[in-house]
């Protein structure tokens, strides 16, 4: 097991490659009553059920448990089982499932305690760490949150046994982000014939535990972790999120990439390497030409937007974020070409 510091409101561990039944036993433990939260589908394929002081909440799947409607009923739960603010909340599944319990401890008796044990590899690398919790509402993608850092962020990498190749492949655009945006022996581990999944996971958590604790509330250097992002979340909800979160940030990152070599003047041979890598996960990297004009439509209420002006991430070279503070829709546009199919 090795264990990652993440420095925010308050200190916590990232703990990478542990039992989970185990550190669920511990986590009871240590509270009077705790409540899981997790999909159905987790509870039955990983034989999770209630004891003595744990109860269980089940969600819908995916994208579908992010509402308030789903976030009502588990403040019922809390009522009902007498949560109380030495109690805890444990989120176990993917991002969505942690970005949903870590808003639900925030906004229960103003904040309990939670622990994240994601089971997804976008979740294990991604999602559950940098305290970043909420839903969706009906305008976009997780424009409803907090800042509410969990007490540890528990990683278990016989989670990935589970996972379907798309799933693996989805997590992996995350994984390839981080060594873009910041460690390039990440790009070369990449490439390898047999994947070690717990170095790339532990590689990748350090890259955005090391961004997260120099900027917990994003006022700059953490939106370096949204490379890729601005244009994939308006291709996540454009796709009615039939794409997964991290299909389209592989877009996002192709995207970017081009945008970098107009702007920052990154290499032919990078712009190149994020198709090749990407392609090699089977990951998409173009989108349907007649879908600009919407997608420009949602860029304008993408949470990085200041004054009006879309703003973007891009790299100079591998390893080297810049900030792009204004790019004019008539170059976007252009770009776009680049990418659509």
């Amino acid at each position: 097991m090795r264990n990652i510091i993440v420095k925010a409101e308050q200190n916590y561990q990232v703990k990478v490659g542990i039992e989970f039944n185990l550190e669920i036993a511990e986590i009871i433990k240590n509270h009077n009553k705790v409540l899981l939260i997790a999909p159905a589908s987790i509870l039955k394929n990983f034989k999770v059920k209630e004891g003595r002081n744990l109860s269980i909440f089940a969600t819908p799947e995916g994208e579908n448990q992010k509402t308030l409607s789903t976030l009502d009923r588990v403040w019922t739960k809390c009522a009902a089982l007498g949560i109380k603010r030495g109690d805890a909340i444990i989120g176990l599944g993917g991002g969505a499932t942690t970005d949903l319990a870590g808003f639900a401890a925030a906004t229960w008796l103003r904040g309990i305690t939670w622990y994240a044990i994601p089971t997804s590899l976008a979740g294990m690398v991604d999602a559950a760490v940098g305290g970043k919790t909420g839903i969706n509402a009906k305008s976009g993608k997780n424009l409803i949150g907090s800042f509410y850092s969990p007490t540890e962020v528990l990683i278990d990498p016989k989670f990935l046994r589970k996972l379907s190749s798309r799933d693996l492949s989805a997590g992996m655009a995350e994984i390839i982000k981080c060594g873009f945006i910041s460690d390039y022996k990440i790009l070369n581990l990449v490439q390898d014939e047999f994947l070690d999944y717990e170095e790339l996971i532990y590689r990748s958590i350090r890259v955005k535990a090391y961004v997260v604790s120099k900027d917990f509330k994003e006022s700059k250097l953490r939106e370096i972790l949204n490379y890729g992002h601005t244009l994939g979340h308006a291709i996540e909800k454009d796709s009615s999120y039939k794409l997964r979160h991290g299909e389209a940030v592989s877009i996002g990152m192709v995207f970017a990439a081009e945008l970098s070599r107009d702007l920052a003047k990154l290499s032919d041979d990078a712009v190149l390497l994020h198709r090749e890598i990407l392609k090699n996960f089977n990951l998409p990297i173009t989108y349907p030409k007649n879908r600009w004009s919407r997608l420009l439509q949602m860029l304008s209420t993408d949470k990085k937007v200041k004054q009006s002006k879309l703003r973007f991430i891009g790299i100079s070279k591998i390893g080297k974020p810049v900030w792009f503070e204004d790019v004019s829709p008539t170059h976007l546009a252009k770009v776009y070409e680049r990418i659509n199919s």
